[in-house]
């Protein structure tokens, strides 16, 4: 098992998911297409009962179409049936996977769209526990296993049942006797497919989680390639890989040993049931209570039964595989999307923030991240906020724009606590930029408008501030250029700057600087610096930053040691208070000029 537990491997049910339960939860997306589900189960329907007709027809032939006495009727008729069996059966088929596939395929729509939905609107949480792989399982693959169920297993389970109930029901017509002794070894085969169910149920779950952790493996690598490759890791990769990779080959052979009992015992059965037939017939036959057509027709019969129940016995492998996948694609379904919060609305903020008490701890009965914050920061102010790693800062920020809620006291924005707002309507007044810039794979000015749609005065006014107009002038689309996954055909300067313009874009009255310039070099932090002084302006902003030389010019600095401020005042103060902040300025002075 990983180390990297994910809540989306909850079975629907428990541990014992059963695949009626799967099939209610199912239900809500069949329902508004029953209809079309119904034709195409019509379909089916019509499509099984002619693999019935062929040995029926076959009676007649044998009986009356040979010999001196042979009938007119029966050599002609047999012929014409043939065919127009057939023409039905094309038919009937192409229409039941039209209308099965139309469905499904509206069913995948819906569940990938409720899966991306309901992960775009839960809480920050969920993406802290959650790894990119196992969601990209969810929505992209895992939803495929689906389309199987409806459109390949449920084909098989309905078209192929069909067919044995109309082959047992004409075997009956034909004797009843012979068709008795059929009827005693179904049961038999269905006994011992529910006992491997379990097992496969449980083998499928298994191989999942482990598809989840290879896929991460190769998340981890791609993301990490440079470190990779820095370090000669190259070996350690592929052999953590081909590790994972051999644990997966070992449970789908298991679930291969498994499920492919069924179908030689099934057959084995099935030879036993045609000894004995054979053996009974020949007895009838003696006594004139059967004849020849009556006889080739029934075992015609017996042996076209045993390709559809062969099917059956087979879907239950890949049955129980979509019940697996459908725990994991429900599980991202029900998880419980982010609290919205108040309905209280919010034009333009003024800004003024204010924390009470807040503690905020990651794990219940853990230790506190933060323990008794409280400050005020007033309209226009710029705030920073320094202190050792893990010391709360990035925490703090964090509670402002409810990403997370605090466990005890209460934050403020303009007098009104943050519960009070619609989530929506506070999250519309903070801008944020962090030292991990995120950009889509998108053009530079859908990247600056992200969310809105984009004004290119507007943009371009926002590129020009952010210290960036002449770079994307230079390119030639311009503004319509496209920057690549993440930025990346973008320097480290640009992209910082880019996510600058994005904050000036938004023109919101609060913003959050998570060190902005920490992971760039003299030159591009000459730049970004200017274009932050420019965003600041006017704005209620809280500053997070390991250089101190860039907060000395804060109105006012809180110093954070193990979730507590330890230490508040301005640049100057704190250094004459020679404390914890000054400590800290000296280590940076002396790492400065060694």
């Amino acid at each position: 098992m990983s180390k990297h537990q994910s809540s989306l491997r909850k079975p629907v049910g428990g541990a014992q998911t059963q695949t009626s339960e799967v099939g209610k939860r199912l239900w809500p997306y069949v329902r508004p297409l029953i209809g079309m589900l119904l034709l195409g189960v019509l379909a089916m329907a019509v499509s099984s009962a002619t693999d019935a007709g062929i040995p029926a027809l076959l009676k007649p032939l044998l009986d009356h179409g040979f010999g001196a006495n042979a009938s007119r009727q029966a050599v002609w008729f047999v012929p014409i049936a043939v065919i127009g069996l057939a023409f039905a059966r094309g038919i009937a088929q192409y229409a039941s996977q039209y209308l099965l596939s139309y469905v499904s395929n509206r069913i995948l729509l819906k569940m990938r769209l409720d899966m991306f939905n309901r992960m775009i609107n839960t809480g920050a949480s969920f993406f802290q526990r959650e790894t990119a792989s196992t969601v990209i399982n969810a929505i992209v693959f895992e939803v495929n296993q689906i389309l199987n169920v409806l459109v390949s297993v449920m084909v098989t389970l309905v078209r192929d049942s069909l067919t044995v109930v109309f082959l047992l029901g004409y075997l009956f017509y034909l004797n009843w006797r012979l068709t008795l002794i059929i009827a005693v070894i179904l049961p038999g085969i269905g006994w011992f497919v529910s006992k491997i169910n379990r097992r496969l149920r449980q083998l499928g779950r298994d191989q999942q989680m482990l598809t989840n952790d290879l896929s991460y493996i190769v998340e981890e690598t791609v993301a990490g390639y440079k470190v990779v490759k820095i370090h000669n890791g190259e070996q350690y990769e592929i052999s953590r890989f081909g590790e994972m990779a051999t644990r997966l080959r070992g449970y789908a052979m298991r679930m291969t040993v498994a499920g492919g009992l069924a179908q030689p015992l099934t057959q084995f059965l099935a030879s036993i049931a045609l000894a004995i037939v054979i053996t009974v017939a020949v007895v009838q036959s003696a006594h004139d209570q059967t004849t020849v057509g009556g006889f080739v027709a029934f075992v015609t019969s017996m042996l076209l039964i045993i390709s559809p129940l062969k099917h059956l016995i087979d879907v239950n492998q890949p049955l129980q595989r979509a019940v697996t996948a459908c725990e994991l694609i429900f599980g991202l379904i029900d998880e419980p999307i982010e609290d919205k919060g108040g309905s209280r609305s919010l034009d333009r903020a003024r800004g003024e923030i204010e924390f009470e008490s807040v503690t905020f701890g990651y794990t219940e009965g853990g230790r506190n991240t933060l323990d008794g914050i409280s400050f005020k920061v007033a309209p226009g102010e710029m705030v920073a906020l320094a202190g050792p790693s893990g010391s709360g800062k990035t925490t703090l920020v964090n509670l402002l724009p409810r990403f997370f809620s605090p466990v005890g006291g209460t934050i403020r924005v303009d007098g009104v606590p943050l519960a009070d707002y619609d989530v929506h309507a506070l999250r519309s007044q903070i801008a944020m930029v962090s030292q991990d810039v995120v950009l889509f794979n998108d053009t530079i000015a859908a990247n600056v408008a992200y969310g809105q749609t984009p004004d290119r005065a507007r943009v371009l006014a926002a590129l020009d501030a952010a210290n960036l107009a002449d770079a994307v002038a230079a390119m030639p689309d311009g503004i319509d250029a496209m920057v690549g996954g993440n930025g990346m055909r973008l320097s480290g300067g640009q992209r910082q700057r880019l996510a600058i313009a994005r904050a000036i874009y938004k023109d919101a009255p609060i913003l959050i600087l998570d060190e902005a310039t920490s992971a760039l070099d003299s030159e591009s932090e000459r730049h970004v610096q200017a274009a932050l002084e420019r965003l600041m302006e006017g704005r209620t902003t809280l500053v997070i930053a390991h250089r101190l030389s860039t907060i000395e010019r804060a109105d006012r600095i809180l110093v954070l040691e193990a979730g507590r401020i330890a230490e508040s005042g301005s640049h100057r103060e704190l250094l004459l208070r020679d404390g914890l902040y000054a400590h800290l300025h000296k280590i940076q002075y002396q790492q400065q000029t060694a």
